[in-house]
């Protein structure tokens, strides 16, 4: 399952990034690697972006960009 499908609320573990070159870095630079604890905190009234805390801060994320991070709910 991908980040982009989750509900707010939802907790969950990255497994994987499938994102490269910059978009894979950017995330990384952001605090969004394989092994952390995300939770979905909300989406925009057009469900872009998505809203996510991570390690006590919160990111905003575009679907086009949490597409790309394989996650598992916990």
């Amino acid at each position: 399952m991908t980040l982009d499908k989750l509900k707010p609320g939802s907790e969950c573990l990255v497994k994987r990034l499938y994102a490269e070159d910059r978009l894979g870095q950017r995330l990384m630079d952001m605090g969004v690697y394989p092994g952390i604890l995300i939770k979905v905190i909300r989406n925009a009234p057009l469900k872009d972006p998505v809203e996510i805390e991570l390690e006590g801060f919160y990111v905003s994320l575009r679907r086009a960009e949490a597409c790309y991070i394989e996650v598992e709910i916990q």
